[in-house]
């Protein structure tokens, strides 16, 4: 198990090398020069060239990319070109909206898609578990700030009774007005994100109903709940622990993107104004942290899967024993 450990973190690390690299070079092929958010219109080109000296886009981009990673090497994320204020700091307080909002989303998800998903499985032949997989698939195609627009036009332009956006400056120093604000973001993740995760719970419940083991459990005597407590659950959730990952994994990004439909002081609204100010530093700071969370839940993931199938332990044992021979 070592061993594994040793090579999952290798592998983590040689991944964010590697996205460090591709978001570097992507970056620098966005036209525009981000010497300009720091200078008025009209000015010279000796000015362009004391700020591009100023924020260090003048030098060669070998040496610019050297320079980052020896700063990411220190967990320092550089400071931005427009402000000159540290990015980790800003980034760990953007943060204080994205987190929770990703994990209240994800746990919401995870609530509507468990019991719908198992429902439409155990009931497909009828029209409602029909029904409730149509709705789910409609889900997946819709795009989420559809639904985030669709949710304020709805509760806070009709109703009035939910706002259509914004954050308490004092943060969660009163929960009570930090969660109103971001039930309407949250409602939005978790609605896309539990349409696709009731298609993999409805998928996975499909193979155990059918299973050989739980039909020889029931001929044996075991109530359906019982059969299905003792010997379906763990056979469906393996499979569902895997894409839990991934759903965590999207729904932070999604919750990156949802934060501009509303207007949340998060990570979305901190690289919507990067990009438009092309500042390097934010940019790359903030899609490194967003890097590194999805490989670090895939990689979480990955390992909790293991640990709940026994077959995947004896399948590691049974390489591990082979490489060392």
């Amino acid at each position: 198990m070592t061993a594994y450990l040793l090579r999952r973190t290798a592998f983590l690390v040689v991944s964010l090398f590697l996205a460090a690299v591709v978001l570097f070079l992507l970056l620098r092929l966005i036209p525009g020069d981000p010497a300009n958010a720091l200078l008025s219109v009209g000015a010279g080109p000796d000015q362009v060239a004391a700020a591009r000296h100023l924020i260090g886009t003048d030098r060669p981009l070998p040496e610019q990319f050297v320079s980052w990673l020896g700063e990411m090497s220190r967990l320092d994320l550089g400071s931005s070109f427009v402000s000159t204020l540290p990015v980790g700091p800003e980034i760990a307080a953007r943060l204080v909206v994205t987190v929770p909002l990703t994990l209240i989303a994800f746990l919401l998800a995870v609530v509507i898609a468990v019991p719908v998903g198992f429902l439409a499985a155990y009931r497909a032949g009828t029209w409602y578990g029909s029904v409730l997989s149509a709705l789910s698939q409609l889900g997946i195609a819709v795009p989420v700030f559809w639904v985030g627009m669709l949710l304020i036009t709805v509760f806070s332009l009709h109703l009035g009774v939910l706002p259509a956006g914004g954050f308490p400056q004092d943060d969660w120093a009163d929960p009570g007005d930090a969660l109103t604000s971001l039930t309407l973001p949250v409602v939005t993740v978790a609605l896309v994100m539990s349409a696709s995760l009731i298609r993999y719970v409805r998928s996975a419940t499909l193979d155990v109903l059918g299973s050989d083991y739980l039909r020889t459990a029931r001929a044996l005597g075991s109530s359906f709940i019982g059969a299905m407590w003792r010997h379906g659950l763990r056979n469906a959730v393996v499979p569902v622990v895997s894409i839990l990952g991934i759903e965590l994994a999207t729904t932070f990004l999604g919750a990156v993107v949802v934060e501009s439909v509303f207007a949340l002081p998060g990570l979305g609204g901190m690289l919507v104004k990067g990009f438009a100010q092309h500042d390097y530093p934010v940019i790359q700071g903030i899609l490194v942290v967003s890097t590194f969370t999805v490989l670090l839940i895939g990689f979480a993931a990955d390992l909790v899967q293991r640990l709940i199938d026994p077959r995947l332990r004896r399948s590691l044992g049974g390489n591990l024993s082979g490489d060392g021979a």
